[in-house]
This record gives structure tokens, C-alpha cells and sequence, in this order.
């Protein structure tokens, strides 16, 4: 089974694709000490929030309310607001799949069914690009996980979350909660996969040990992975070359 990381690497590079070349050779890091930003990191936002209607993934007792921000552009010198005829306006924030949610996410939210309650799934800046349901694992290991990828630190010090910074792994129920990042910080994750057969998560990161403020050839890749039987995650090494 394959993981999320193709989905994440395909919107990334369609984003990039579509940024000024000043913003695509932005550092992933930056070490100077001096570069701090003033006032707290923000998601980089048009700062109109709005959510998806919600999604269940199958098997799960939760529904999901993906959160983000909605840019509106205007075609002409007016953009009509109160209608169903906004100019240019896409209200579509995330793209669902059978076990999986993609888009460019402030947060999710969880809402058990039956009940009104809605939780957030963190309470701290954070871009989460994919939002995974490990459902046939799930059901072998009677423990229902979600696996996310995401920018949550503001590694290149320009006070804003972006896809100009470090991408990262974390684990979760299906209800959102023991919300746990697996991946080292300042390591840029570069995909994961499931293998079903020995219940484990098997992820890839890269280093940047020359500390260039970028990843390259030159850097380290470090080889993991998570038996997800572990009631921890706990977060094993190998070394496969």
C-alpha cells in the first residue's frame, strides 16, 4: 500500500510550479540568528476562514471538518458578495478520497457522531497538506490511525507557514486525539509507506548536515520507522544502505 506521500509531492510541485521564482528558491532553513520575526508566525492567508462540509472515513465514529482560508480574486472592479454569483471565488478548500483529505489546511476538526462537540486537532499554527485514514490496517490492530504531513514550524524565519518550509509527520486517532509528530524537527520529510503485512510505517527524511539552509545530494537521509502495534509510536532507526 502506498502512502500519502505522492499526494502531497503532487500539490507541492503544482504550488511551486505556479510561485515566483524569488519565492521557490526560498531557503527551507535558515540559521541566522538575527532573522527573527516580529510578532507571531501566521499561516501565510487571505484570513477569510471557512470549512468543507464534513467527511467520514469509513469504519470511524468521528466526521472531519477540514479548515482554511478562502482567497477571492475579482475578475472585473467589482467581485458581488451575498449571492450564489461570486466572481472568482473557489469555496472548495480540500480535495477528498476514500481514506484521504488533501488541500492546504489550517486545521481539522473532529465531531463524534451523535454529538455536537467539535474538537480542534491542534491549537497551534500549523499547513497540513494530506490527512490519511489507515483503514485496513486500522481494523487488523483494533487502533483506527491517521496519518498527516505538514509545515508546523517556521524553519526559514520569515514569520509565515508555508510550503517554504519544512515538511513533517505526525500520527493520530481518528478522533484526533494523541496528536504525535514522528518525524525529527528540522528534518524535511520525503515520503512513507504503510506495510501492512508487518503493521509498520516506514518513512524517509533528509538532514541538512551541510547547513546550506537547503536540502540536496550533499545532505543526510535518515531511514525509519513506527510499529504501529506500539501503543507509543515510537520511532525506530535502520539503515538499509
Amino acid at each position: 500500500m502506498r502512502g500519502s506521500h505522492f499526494a502531497f509531492i503532487g500539490i507541492s510541485l503544482l504550488l511551486l510550479a505556479s510561485c515566483k521564482k524569488e519565492d521557490v528558491e526560498k531557503p527551507k532553513v535558515s540559521y541566522d540568528a538575527s532573522k527573527v520575526a516580529k510578532g507571531p508566525v501566521k499561516v501565510d492567508s487571505a484570513q477569510i476562514k471557512i470549512a468543507d462540509l464534513p467527511i467520514q472515513m469509513e469504519g470511524t465514529n468521528y466526521l472531519i471538518h477540514p479548515v482554511g482560508d478562502l482567497n477571492v480574486y475579482e475578475k472585473g472592479p467589482k467581485t458581488k458578495y451575498g449571492s450564489s454569483s461570486v466572481n472568482d471565488v473557489s469555496f472548495t478548500i480540500s480535495n477528498a478520497s476514500e481514506n484521504e483529505i488533501t488541500g492546504y489546511l489550517q486545521n481539522l476538526k473532529f465531531q463524534k457522531i451523535g454529538s455536537d462537540s467539535i474538537k480542534a486537532l491542534t491549537d497551534k499554527p500549523v499547513l497540513i497538506q494530506t490527512a490519511t485514514y489507515l483503514k485496513d490496517v486500522s481494523a487488523k490492530i483494533k487502533r483506527q490511525i491517521m496519518v498527516y504531513s505538514m509545515m508546523d514550524m517556521d524553519t526559514n524565519k520569515d514569520g509565515k507557514l508555508d510550503v517554504s518550509d519544512i515538511t513533517t509527520l505526525y500520527l493520530s486517532d481518528s478522533s484526533g486525539e494523541n496528536f504525535t509528530k514522528v518525524s525529527p524537527d528540522f528534518q524535511e520529510l520525503i515520503d512513507w509507506d504503510l506495510i501492512e503485512s508487518q503493521k509498520r510505517l516506514y518513512f524517509r527524511t533528509v538532514e541538512d548536515t551541510n547547513k546550506n539552509g537547503k536540502f540536496d545530494s550533499k545532505d543526510v537521509v535518515h531511514y525509519n520507522y513506527i510499529d504501529l502495534t506500539n501503543k507509543d509510536w515510537k520511532v525506530e532507526s535502520y539503515n538499509p544502505i
